[in-house]
């Protein structure tokens, strides 16, 4: 019985899989060519969110992945913000995406921008292209990233530069808070919980389940005088919250 139940697991996942490769990916590329139209119509980006932000939920209700949001209300959509949050799975953008009432840019790998069509839809959304180190290439992106903010749109950024392969909180690296010192937009604080079940490190079986979304209150950044505070401060409320609802 234990191993037809693994088979039946197996299965499932491998139908996922099919799914993602046989439904979600050609419409993901029909999406990118529409995105490409319709942003040289009009360049503000609204357009790559809406459908990104369709394609998310899609993937969500076809996966059968459940998301409970909590504290949707602690920001307005009419506000822009730097979003920070954990990551542990590939599922995590779109699933923001999906699920915050938000017109986001994300700042990414550089390698996504070198994908034909793909990248050149996410740099004429707005997204940042990022490389890794500490070279002047690197610095650029933050530039860019703070220019974003002083336009008035949001954006995101995964302040631990790379996916946790457990689930676990990694540090915090200090770029984030130094773009939101900059860029004089509140933070937003969001923990992630569930993700990596979903979309496991180094595999490309896709399970269902539940993702937490907790959104907590904005942090000001002028209310602290260096990056290492503010980044301190995000780090308690993502780590606070990740522990208070990881077992509820």
């Amino acid at each position: 019985m234990g191993s037809t139940s693994n088979l039946f697991t197996e299965y499932c996942m491998n139908i996922r899989t099919l799914i993602f490769l046989l439904i979600l990916l050609p419409l993901m590329f029909f999406g990118i060519l529409l995105i490409l139209l319709l942003t040289a119509i009009n360049p503000t980006g609204s357009s790559f969110y809406k459908i990104a932000a369709w394609w998310g939920r899609l993937s969500a209700r076809l996966f059968g992945i459940s998301i409970e949001v909590i504290g949707q209300d602690n920001y307005s959509p009419d506000q822009h913000y730097l979003v920070i949050s954990n990551h542990a799975g590939m599922a995590d953008i779109p699933l923001l995406l999906g699920t915050m009432k938000l017109n986001l840019r994300f700042m990414a790998k550089e390698e996504l921008g070198k994908i034909p069509l793909f990248g050149r839809a996410l740099k004429q959304a707005g997204y940042v292209m990022i490389k890794r180190g500490q070279n002047r290439d690197a610095l650029n992106s933050l530039f860019e990233a703070t220019e974003v903010l002083k336009k008035g749109h949001s954006l995101h950024i995964f302040p631990e530069g790379t996916r946790s392969a457990t689930g676990e909180l990694l540090p915090f690296k200090r770029g984030a808070f130094r773009v939101a010192m900059k860029g004089g937009a509140p933070v937003l604080p969001v923990t992630i919980i569930g993700s990596h079940l979903i979309t496991p490190k180094k595999s490309l079986k896709i399970n269902k389940g539940t993702i937490k979304v907790i959104i907590d209150k904005p942090i000001q950044p002028s209310s602290f005088a260096t990056v290492e505070e503010l980044m301190a401060a995000c780090s308690k409320s993502v780590t606070a919250n990740f522990n208070r609802y990881s077992n509820s």
